[in-house]
């Protein structure tokens, strides 16, 4: 981490805001920016000069962007998942279900099995295809608790096959997890997910 100077509390507050907004934005799925054209907005909005688009035309400018790099990333990631699928049902130990769930089991338990009412204590992890980590309640050391039917489909699915003390790998086509809206910035439009989930009780 380079070493800055700041010149008093504004400055490092400034700079502490940049941060936090650029995070922000790479969260809401906004990969790349031209930065002088971006200051130079803050610096029309800051120094009261009168802006080079209308409200109504940036709203437009930012719909219309998005649309079309979402639109591009999806069907990107939508081909990209439907091979990994394809190649993946071919390996050992891998069972496909009719709506295309995809799951290994990596430890059979012997309790019961839980029903689209109950709420179940899980501890799991996910990741995109390539590894990307988006969620983990494993790496945050405590396990969820939440509603059968309240999660994305392929995990209502899986959870109603899996006995209690399981714990599965499941293969999410983008149909059964978050679709073409994807899921913040850490989960793209179509992007097919993989889970470990581990079944610890019914609550």
């Amino acid at each position: 981490m380079s070493e800055k100077k700041f010149n008093g509390e504004l400055e490092e507050f400034s700079y502490a805001l940049g941060l936090s907004v650029s995070s922000n934005l790479i969260q809401s799925g906004v990969k790349t920016i031209d930065p002088s054209n971006f200051m130079l907005a803050l610096e029309d909005i800051f120094t009261g000069k009168e802006p080079k688009l209308t409200p109504e035309q940036a709203n437009k400018i930012l719909q219309e962007f998005m649309e079309k790099q979402q639109g591009g990333q999806g069907k990107e990631n939508l081909e990209e998942g439907l091979k990994f699928l394809a190649e993946n049902r071919e390996k050992e130990g891998v069972i496909e279900t009719a709506s295309g769930l995809q799951y290994t089991i990596l430890e059979e338990g012997d309790g019961e099995k839980p029903s689209p009412a109950d709420q179940v204590k899980c501890h799991y992890h996910g990741t995109l295809i390539d590894g990307s980590v988006f969620d983990s309640s494993v790496q945050r050391g405590e396990p969820a608790t939440f509603p059968v039917n309240g999660v994305i489909p392929g995990w209502v699915e899986a959870l109603q096959m899996m006995t209690t003390g399981s714990k599965w790998r499941l293969f999410v086509p983008s149909d059964l997890a978050y679709g073409e809206r994807g899921a913040g910035g850490a989960i793209g439009p179509n992007s097919t997910l993989i889970f470990e989930v581990e079944l610890l009780e019914i609550v």
